[in-house]
């Protein structure tokens, strides 16, 4: 079973996370193509493409879009050379799923663009993903399901076979913030049993003809694996209620970040260089306000040293008035500039002393004076 229990940090309710992988045509060009179309429709306020961000390949790209009018939303993609990408995108307030998915701030929703394979399975964010036929790759598969952090995932099981009514993506039914977080797998009807073997370690169970979210690596704080499993799910064409209404409560559970978020959400608060004006002036005072902080503690020193100085001019005139001797000072150790001025006097001596033709001192007695004369 996942463990309950984790030093990792919880994601805090404003943000919001996914990664996948782009296939096909470079997927820069994409992305910028995306943003220049979205900012022309309004769609997005501004965007930026940051400079390489130290890793070999990578590139950073840079959104703000508002919700309801008044919500500011900042995101965050790093896309690697292979096309392998992270999101991380952060509100003003806890995200609420009704709102727009920050993936559509940066990729096309042509279905024909893959920029949605997530990672771990080669599964489609926005499709329906069949499980393999084979028993072997069907177990292998939902393990790495069930021990992936970043995405959601759903199984659903067929208890008889479909129509193409009944082959409607989950995801286009989901809320429009969950729609890029959510992978379905669909498994046929005779597959019941591999599944429920292959999840045995996860303490979850597929109903016959219904469905369960996996609760991932690490399950969320006060986690009820009954809550998230549905008796039923009618593949008719029509919408999955209950299922929906599992999916959205398990994303609002606090849950720890998932391996290497924590290092996206710190590069999205700490990096993040696409400005407005305002935000561009509240900077520049803040760092006014924090050089002239700066130059006050300076002052405030030289003014102690000053004070000091003086006073230690007055104790010795008062000395010489009195016609006493102050006392000698005390030795003060030398400082590192010292031993290190003396130390190149040493080598210099030293390498004085083996430089031919030099005399490095007096013949002992009896000893010939020419074994000490210039080396020719």
């Amino acid at each position: 079973m996942p463990s309950t229990t984790t030093a990792r940090p919880t994601a805090p309710p404003t943000i919001w996370l996914a990664r996948g992988r782009h296939t096909g045509e470079p997927a820069e060009e994409v992305v910028r193509r995306t943003l220049r179309r979205h900012k022309d429709e309004g769609a997005v306020e501004d965007f930026r493409e940051a400079s390489e961000d130290g890793s070999e390949g990578t590139r950073v790209f840079e959104a703000r879009r508002r919700v309801e009018d008044s919500v500011t939303v900042r995101a965050r993609l790093a896309l690697s050379g292979t096309g392998d990408w992270e999101l991380a995108a952060e509100a003003e307030r806890p995200w609420d799923p009704r709102w727009p998915s920050p993936a559509a701030m940066f990729w096309p929703a042509d279905p024909d663009t893959e920029w949605d394979h997530e990672p771990v399975t080669g599964g489609r964010l926005r499709g329906l993903n069949p499980l393999p036929e084979d028993d072997k790759e069907v177990r292998r598969l939902l393990k790495d399901a069930a021990r992936d952090g970043w995405t959601i995932h759903v199984v659903v099981h067929e208890a008889m076979t479909t129509d193409g009514r009944g082959r409607t993506p989950l995801a286009g039914t989901l809320p429009p913030g969950l729609r890029h977080r959510v992978l379905e797998h669909r498994a046929a009807p005779h597959q019941l049993r591999v599944v429920n073997w292959a999840l045995r370690d996860t303490g979850v169970e597929v109903p016959r003809g219904g469905a369960v979210v996996l609760p991932g690596p690490v399950a969320p704080a006060d986690h009820d694996t009954a809550a998230f499993a549905v008796r039923s799910v009618f593949l008719d064409g029509s919408e999955p209620a209950e299922l929906i209404a599992a999916v959205t409560r398990y994303a609002a559970l606090a849950r720890p970040l998932p391996d290497g978020a924590e290092e996206a959400v710190t590069a999205l608060r700490e990096q993040w260089g696409l400005l407005t004006l305002e935000e561009e002036l509240a900077r520049e005072r803040a760092l006014v306000a924090m050089y002239a902080e700066a130059l006050k503690a300076m002052t405030e020193s030289r003014d102690l040293y000053r004070e000091a100085a003086e006073q230690a001019h007055e104790a010795l005139a008062a000395y010489r008035e009195s016609g006493d001797t102050p006392p000698p000072p005390r030795p003060q150790p030398d400082s590192p500039l010292q031993q290190l001025t003396r130390g190149f006097g040493r080598l210099k001596e030293s390498a004085l002393a083996l430089r031919p033709g030099t005399r490095v001192g007096a013949p002992r007695d009896g000893e010939p004076a020419e074994r000490h004369s210039d080396v020719s």
